[in-house]
C-alpha cells in the first residue's frame, strides 16, 4: 500500500515549485490533494496535470484567514476529510538592512510567519476533532543561520520554528503532530535566477557539493506526513545537503 493511501492534504503555494513537487509525491503515494494559491490559473492547471480524481484547486490569500479557512472547508466538502497540511506559500523581498522598505519586512511576514499560523489554527480546528493530522510549515536554512539582505525573511523563517514547537506542544494530546523542514540552497526557477557569482557562493558552502532538488524536499514531506514520522512532533529537519551543519 502506498504511504498515503485514503488520505488528503491541503498544500498552500502549490501551484509550483516547491509546493507543486510536493503535491507530485503525495499524489503518487495514494493522497488527494488540494492546491491553494494566489495564482488560481496556474493552480487549476498544476491540479488537471495531477488528475482530476486526486487533485482540485483554489485560489487562497494566506494572509487572510477567511481565506483559508474557506480553503479547509472546501477540501473538506470535496474529499470528505483534512489528514495532512502543508504550510507551504512563501515569497521573497531581499534587500540590506538600510534599503528594505517597511512593506518589503511586512508583505514577507504576512505571508511566511502570520499565513503558516493561519494555515496551522484552520487545520488543526478539523484535524483536532478527527484526533489526528499531520502539519508540515516550510521553514529555512535563512531562519536557522540569518542570511545577508534577508532580515525579513530570515525573522519569518526562524518565527516560524517557534510556532511550530510552540503549536505541536498544544496538539500533541489531540493526536495531531506539527514538524517543520528547513531546505537550504534548492534548485528553483526562483534561485536560479540568482546572479552565477551568488550562486556559485552559496554552492561552495554545500559539503555535498551540489544543489538540493524540489524532489528531495517533497521526499522529507512526506515522511512528516506519513506513519513513518509517527513518533515525531516539533522537529525541523534540515534539507541542506550539510550546509551550516
Amino acid at each position: 500500500m502506498a504511504l498515503l493511501t485514503g488520505r488528503t492534504a491541503v498544500i498552500t503555494g502549490g501551484a509550483q515549485g516547491l509546493g507543486l513537487a510536493i503535491a507530485q509525491r503525495f499524489v503518487a503515494e495514494g493522497a488527494r490533494v488540494m492546491l491553494g494559491d494566489l495564482n488560481r490559473t496556474q493552480a487549476e492547471a498544476a491540479a488537471r496535470e495531477l488528475g482530476s480524481a486526486e487533485a482540485a484547486a483554489m485560489a487562497c490569500d494566506v494572509t487572510r484567514s477567511a481565506d483559508v479557512e474557506t480553503l479547509i472547508g472546501a477540501t473538506v466538502d470535496r474529499f470528505g476529510a483534512l489528514d495532512i497540511m502543508v504550510n507551504n506559500a512563501g515569497i521573497t523581498r531581499d534587500a540590506t538592512l538600510r534599503t528594505m522598505t517597511e512593506d518589503q519586512f511586512d508583505e514577507v511576514i504576512a505571508v511566511h510567519l502570520k499565513g503558516t499560523w493561519n494555515g496551522t489554527r484552520a487545520a488543526a480546528a478539523v484535524m483536532r476533532e478527527a484526533k489526528r493530522g499531520a502539519v508540515i510549515n516550510m521553514s529555512s536554512l535563512s531562519g536557522k543561520v540569518g542570511l545577508v539582505g534577508q532580515t525579513n525573511y530570515s525573522a519569518a523563517k526562524a518565527g516560524i520554528v517557534g510556532m511550530t514547537k510552540a503549536a505541536a506542544k498544544e496538539l500533541a494530546r489531540h493526536g495531531v503532530r506539527v514538524n517543520a523542514v528547513a531546505p537550504g540552497l534548492i534548485r528553483s526557477a526562483m534561485t536560479e535566477a540568482m546572479p552565477q557569482r551568488i550562486w556559485d557562493a552559496k554552492l561552495a558552502e554545500v559539503p555535498m557539493g551540489r544543489a538540493g532538488e524540489p524532489a528531495e524536499v517533497a521526499g522529507v514531506a512526506l515522511f512528516l506526513a506519513s506513519d513513518l514520522s509517527s513518533y515525531m512532533t516539533g522537529t525541523v529537519l534540515d534539507v541542506t545537503g550539510g550546509r551550516f551543519m
